[in-house]
C-alpha cells in the first residue's frame, strides 16, 4: 500500500528511511507547538486551544502535502508571521484576533486562486530578487528584536527608545543559554537543536524555581475559543486589504523559496531546475493556511527544517504523513506547552533569526540600485516593528532609486503599480 501511495522504489527510498526522516523533521520543527501558542496568546487568544490548532493545522497540512503532492515538506503555522498577527495587526493596528483570523483566511482564499491561475508565476517572477530576500531577512530582523525584548535584553527608554536590559536576570541568562545551546547543537547536526534547548532551558528554569512546572502529559484542552472564531466579514475592511496582501504576499514568497530550496536538496527538481507538482503543493499550502485560521491559528505555510528531514533520507511523502502522525501525538503535551516560558521560547525566535537573515547575502551588493532597497526593506521591518511597513516601503524605494537613475526599463510593472499603491496608501492615512 505505501509503495502505491508513495512510489518509494522509484524514488531510491524505503519505509525504514522514511520514517526516520519524519521524526528528523518533526524534532526540528516542534518548537512551534511550544512558541506558537505562546505568541498568539499575547493578542488575547486562549493558549490552550492554539496549542490545539497547532498541532491540527501542523498535522492538516504535512498529512495533505505527503497524500496530494507526495513531497517530504512539512507545514506548521509560520514563525514570522504569527508575528506579524500578534504584534502588528492585533496589538499595534488594534484589530480583533478574530478579524486577524479573518485576514488569514482571505490570504488563504487569494492564495488558493492564484495557485490554481497561471498568474502565480507572473507575479513570483515580477518582484526583483534583491526584494524577495529582503524580505525574508527583514522578517528575520524582526523576529529577533521579538525574541530579544522577550527574554528582557532590549527594552524601552524614552530616550532612545531601546536600551539593554539588566543583563543579570534570571530570563536573560538562561534564555542566552538557550540560544547558545541551540547554535553549538545545530553547528554538530545534532537532530531537534531548538526543541532540545527549550526544554532544557525550562528544566532549569523550573529546577530553579525561575518558573512553575503545569505537568507533561493530559488530554487536549478545547479547541472551542478559537475553532471558526474568525470575522471574515470585518476582514474585508478596506482598511485591511494592506493585511490581506502582507499575509498573501509573504506566504506565496516564503513558500515558493521553501519548496524550491528542499525539493533542491532532495533532488527532485526536473532537468530544467523546476519543481513537479509545484501546483499541487502550492495548492496544499493555501488550503493549509485556511484550515488553519479556521482552527484558531495564524497562516500555516511549508517549513523549511523539513531540509533536515530530507538529509536524512526523506523523499517521498511518507516523510510529511509521520510528521503529521506526531503532532497528533503531541497534542498530550498540553500541560508540557503551558509549562514553557518565554524566556525559552524567545531564543528560538532569535535562532530563525539568524537563519532568514542570511538572504541578504544573495543581494548584488555591486549595485546600489538593488542593494539600497533591499537594506531599507530589512531595517524598515524591525524599526517600524511592521512586516507590512517594510515590504511597502522596499517597494516605493526600489521603484524610485531605479525611476531617477535612468534605469526605470528595470522596473517591472507589477512593481510598478504596487509601488504607487503604497505610496496612496501611506498618503492617505
Amino acid at each position: 500500500m505505501l509503495e502505491k501511495l508513495f512510489d518509494l522504489t522509484a524514488h531510491g527510498t524505503t519505509v525504514r528511511r522514511e520514517i526516520l526522516a519524519g521524526v528528523t523533521t518533526f524534532l526540528t520543527m516542534a518548537y512551534i507547538i511550544f512558541v506558537n501558542p505562546g505568541i498568539l496568546s499575547e493578542a488575547g487568544m486562549d493558549h490552550g486551544a492554539v496549542f490545539v490548532a497547532t498541532c491540527l493545522a501542523a498535522a492538516f497540512g504535512s498529512a495533505f502535502m505527503g497524500l496530494f503532492a507526495n513531497y517530504p515538506i512539512a507545514l506548521a503555522p509560520g514563525m514570522g508571521l504569527n508575528a506579524y498577527f500578534t504584534y502588528a495587526v492585533v496589538k499595534s493596528m488594534g484589530y480583533t484576533w478574530q478579524i486577524a483570523l479573518g485576514a488569514v483566511f482571505l490570504s488563504g482564499i487569494l492564495f488558493l486562486i492564484l495557485s490554481i491561475l497561471p498568474v502565480r508565476e507572473y507575479i513570483i517572477n515580477a518582484i526583483p530578487k534583491s526584494l524577495k530576500m529582503a524580505i525574508s531577512a527583514g522578517i528575520g530582523l524582526f523576529l529577533a528584536i521579538i525574541g530579544l525584548k522577550e527574554m528582557g535584553v532590549v527594552v524601552a527608554d524614552p530616550a532612545t527608545f531601546v536600551t539593554l536590559g539588566p543583563l543579570t536576570s534570571w530570563p536573560v541568562i538562561l534564555g542566552s543559554l538557550g540560544f547558545v545551546l541551540m547554535a553549538a547543537l545545530d553547528s554538530r547536526r545534532v537532530p531537534g537543536a531548538i526543541i532540545i534547548a527549550i526544554l532544557l532551558v525550562t528544566a532549569i528554569g523550573v529546577a530553579l524555581g525561575v518558573s512553575p512546572a503545569q505537568g507533561v502529559f493530559s488530554l487536549p484542552p478545547s479547541i472551542a475559543p478559537t475553532f471558526l472564531a474568525m470575522d471574515i466579514g470585518g476582514a474585508f475592511n478596506l482598511g485591511l486589504a494592506a493585511i490581506v496582501f502582507t499575509f498573501l504576499f509573504v506566504d506565496l514568497f516564503d513558500n515558493t523559496g521553501t519548496l524550491i530550496g528542499v525539493a533542491h536538496r532532495a533532488g527532485l527538481l526536473d532537468k530544467e531546475g523546476k519543481l513537479p507538482r509545484i501546483g499541487k503543493a502550492l495548492i496544499v499550502d493555501s488550503s493549509s493556511a485556511m484550515v488553519g485560521a479556521a482552527l484558531g491559528t495564524s497562516t500555516t505555510t511549508s517549513y523549511i527544517e523539513s531540509a533536515s528531514g530530507v538529509r536524512a533520507g526523506g523523499r517521498t511523502g511518507l516523510t510529511a504523513v509521520v510528521v503529521a502522525i506526531l503532532f497528533l501525538a503531541a497534542l498530550f503535551l498540553s500541560p508540557l506547552a503551558g509549562t514553557v516560558p518565554a524566556y525559552a521560547t524567545a531564543p528560538a525566535l532569535i535562532f530563525v533569526a539568524c537563519i532568514m537573515t542570511r538572504g541578504l547575502t544573495e543581494v548584488d551588493w555591486e549595485d546600489v540600485t538593488e542593494y539600497a532597497p533591499a537594506v531599507v526593506t530589512a531595517i524598515a521591518m524591525p524599526l517600524t516593528f511592521s512586516i507590512a511597513n517594510g515590504i511597502a516601503l522596499g517597494f516605493i524605494t526600489y521603484a524610485a532609486i531605479k525611476l531617477v537613475a535612468g534605469r526605470w526599463r528595470e522596473i517591472h510593472p507589477a512593481v510598478a503599480i504596487l509601488a504607487i499603491a503604497f505610496i496612496l496608501k501611506f498618503a492617505l492615512i
